[in-house]
């Protein structure tokens, strides 16, 4: 059944953070369903550790967060890199761009245009499309981005170039926002590129929505007892405690 999950902070008595987990359930079993609220669940954005070696799998994130006393309850693969694992698009990590907005023309689904950005800033999280960040950027503070490609839906509108009935179907995982809160969604079976961006739409009510990828789709979730892994993975987007 599909699991929507709010990860919240709690205090122990020892001031040590740990992570719990409301969980609702719904009729469709095809997508497992991750709400963070950016006000109170701080996405961080990782890609290499302190040596400069990308970290390729949830588990050797998780092993090098313990090492810092701190414990990885939530991540997913966060967009899509190139054969080094460097980000094709933009990646803006603690408010430090370290790869630029990539506005080219190409083949694959990065550039399948509209392409977009997954940002938080000062004001909350966002889902825009790729030549509307460097606006974005000027009114807010961006803490964290990520670019990717294509956008699954635009103030509401499915992307123009997904095809109602396409055989084209994979593990897909993208981000959505709905009012305050970002949703990460991963399909527990094949589906096509417009039967995820339905799902963003008309079940869980986003009009922005993001596609991370198909091919290396993935979920750390300490609440679902749940850590994936298809292929190594470049940027991963997460949430650690304390």
């Amino acid at each position: 059944m599909k699991k929507l999950l709010r990860l919240l902070a709690l205090s122990c008595a020892v001031g040590l953070a740990v992570a719990a987990a409301g969980v609702a359930t719904a009729a469709d079993p095809r997508y497992t369903v991750v709400e963070i609220d950016p006000r109170t669940d701080r996405l961080e954005l990782f890609l290499r550790d302190r040596t400069g070696a990308p970290f390729h799998r949830f588990d050797r994130l998780e092993a090098w967060l313990a090492g810092q006393g701190r414990q990885l309850v939530f991540a997913v693969n966060a967009g899509m890199y190139h054969a080094d694992f460097s980000p094709v698009g933009l990646l803006v990590q603690e408010g430090r761009e370290l790869a630029p907005l990539n506005l080219d023309a190409g083949a694959g689904n990065f550039f399948l245009q509209p392409n977009g950005v997954f940002a938080v800033t000062e004001a909350g999280a966002r889902v825009v499309e790729s030549s509307e960040y460097p606006a974005l950027a000027q009114r807010e503070r961006v803490r964290l981005a990520t670019q990717s490609g294509p956008l699954l839906l635009r103030r509401g509108v499915v992307h123009p170039r997904f095809i109602p009935g396409s055989d084209s179907r994979k593990i897909r995982n993208g981000v959505g926002i709905a009012g305050d809160k970002a949703l990460f969604v991963i399909s527990e079976e094949p589906v096509s590129f417009h039967e995820f961006a339905l799902h963003f739409r008309d079940v869980l009510h986003c009009r922005d929505a993001l596609y991370l990828d198909g091919t290396v789709s993935a979920l750390h979730s300490r609440a679902l007892g749940r850590s994936d892994f298809r292929r190594e993975l470049g940027p991963i987007l997460g949430v650690a405690l304390p």
